[in-house]
């Protein structure tokens, strides 16, 4: 994901939060916007394995094609790799 890409995301974020907080109490609001920033932080743990593991052959995670063989069989690889290390 691109700077300008993760910059979109994170504001329609929180459009789509001040949307909802409007809709909600503080607590049902907190309770949501927590499982949020857990999945952020889940995903940027996520990359830096993938960016760690694929180093070596000059790759980041954000360059890998899912929609090829090759690019179906380093996301199996880094899978195995993150659960042999779980």
């Amino acid at each position: 994901m691109s700077e300008e890409q993760r910059r979109q995301l994170q504001q329609q974020l929180w459009n789509i939060a001040n949307t909802l907080r409007g809709k909600m109490g503080a607590d049902e609001f907190r309770d949501y916007i927590l499982g949020f920033i857990f999945y952020k932080y889940l995903s940027e743990k996520i990359e830096a394995f993938a960016n760690a593991e694929l180093a070596p052959d000059n790759l980041t995670f954000d360059q890998i094609d899912e929609n090829t063989p090759e690019g179906k069989a380093i996301i199996d690889a880094l899978r195995e790799a993150a659960y042999s290390r779980a």
